[in-house]
């Protein structure tokens, strides 16, 4: 086992030094690695600006609270009722379908409410200070139903604990990055057994800081619009809506001008298999189908279910006043490995939103002048019968 744990350590750092040491491109990389720590530094710097300034001001309420705690003096009613109204996101999904009124520190309650949250509203609102009774005047529903007040949003009912939700506030990020990085460091020096659980929970802890996002995340287990890498990107083309819409309809095409993407074989009935080279010879493959298909205005597609890479694309061609095109991408991944997968690519250099910059400067080239360069090999238009129309536009 010792030797193998050997043997997989020793290829590993050859490979890194391959990679950063590489005659040709390894300066560029080296340099590329240099500049995203140096982004990541000054990310961390400001992130923590941030805690620190949002930790100072809950402190500050917190101190202010427990002042006014300890006074004999009654609040007027309309810091009451303020109070109560900031309670009321806390409790139900429809706060604003609620109306407050405060008399002599009794609280009136109206407006429509779902059933299951009625009773912990009521009780909640009860302990709010210097509440001193609530009268129910609430209309409860078993469910939203045509009630204006309970459509739209979420209707899950109260608030989950901060620790618990999925967005944590900069305070929230700060304290867990510090503690799971005291943890981590703490079971460096346990060893054994305890010492890696100590480290590993410490790791994970600072990394939820750091990411905001929770453990499935994280590791790509969990797919959703907010966790993947989004990119949106425009770019006008002195060519015909018919032609780069021909040319994009066919996805062969695509590693004639996307750097990153080796190849892409049609399966039939509108599937394909795509292959994309990542970082350090990392190469991912998966199946995706043509989901959305209008000739000359817009192409969709999106990766099958289960595979390696979750993603999903769509393409807009609308003809510009200049009798050219504009061609508007949006793409979003989840890439193998979650946040984390993301994080380790972007330290080798491979950030996809310049990559696709690079791509569509491409593309342009390709259909304006009639070539292009990718992974050092040229690409003509006349090679391409989506292009070469574009070409001598």
């Amino acid at each position: 086992m010792a030797s193998l744990k050997t043997l997989l350590t020793s290829i590993g750092l050859g490979a890194g030094i391959m990679y950063f040491f590489d005659p040709s491109r390894g300066d560029r990389r080296r340099a590329m690695v240099r500049d995203r720590f140096t982004r990541m530094r000054n990310e961390v710097d400001n992130a923590i600006m941030v805690g620190v300034d949002d930790l100072r001001n809950r402190t500050r309420g917190v101190l202010a609270e427990g002042m006014a705690m300890l006074s004999t003096e009654e609040s007027p009613d309309w810091i009451v009722e303020e109070r109560v109204r900031a309670e009321l996101g806390r409790l139900v999904s429809h706060p604003r379908a609620l109306e407050v009124s405060v008399n002599n520190g009794t609280v009136t309650l109206s407006g429509p409410v779902l059933q299951h949250e009625a009773d912990y509203l009521l009780k909640k609102i009860a302990r709010v200070r210097e509440v001193k009774s609530v009268e129910n005047h609430l209309q409860i529903h078993a469910e939203p139903g045509d009630v204006p007040g309970l459509q739209g949003g979420p209707s899950t009912g109260r608030m989950r604990p901060e620790w618990q939700q999925e967005n944590w506030s900069p305070s929230m990020r700060l304290l867990s990055g510090m503690g799971g990085s005291m943890l981590a460091l703490y079971g460096m020096f346990r060893r054994g057994l305890v010492g890696s659980l100590f480290s590993l929970a410490g790791l994970g802890l600072a990394a939820r800081g750091v990411l905001n996002l929770d453990l499935r995340s994280m590791l790509g287990m969990k797919s959703a619009p907010r966790l993947a890498v989004n990119i949106n990107k425009a770019i006008n083309i002195n060519a015909p809506v018919e032609d780069i819409y021909k040319f994009w309809s066919n996805f062969e095409n695509f590693p004639r001008f996307m750097a990153h993407v080796k190849e892409v074989r049609s399966l039939g009935e509108n599937k394909s298999h795509w292959k994309v080279a990542g970082p350090a010879g990392f190469t991912a493959e998966w199946d995706a189908v043509m989901t959305r298909n209008i000739p000359n205005q817009e192409i969709a597609w999106e990766s099958i279910e289960d595979s390696e890479v979750k993603t999903s694309g769509r393409v807009h061609f609308r003809e510009n006043a200049r009798g050219g095109t504009r061609v508007t991408v949006h793409l979003n991944y989840t890439p193998p490995a979650g946040a984390v997968g993301h994080a380790a690519a972007m330290l080798f250099g491979a950030d996809p939103k310049s990559a696709m910059d690079e791509d569509l400067a491409r593309l342009k080239s390709l259909f304006e002048t009639g070539k292009t360069t990718v992974q050092g090999r040229e690409v003509t238009g006349e090679e391409l019968g989506g292009a070469e129309s574009g070409a001598a536009a």
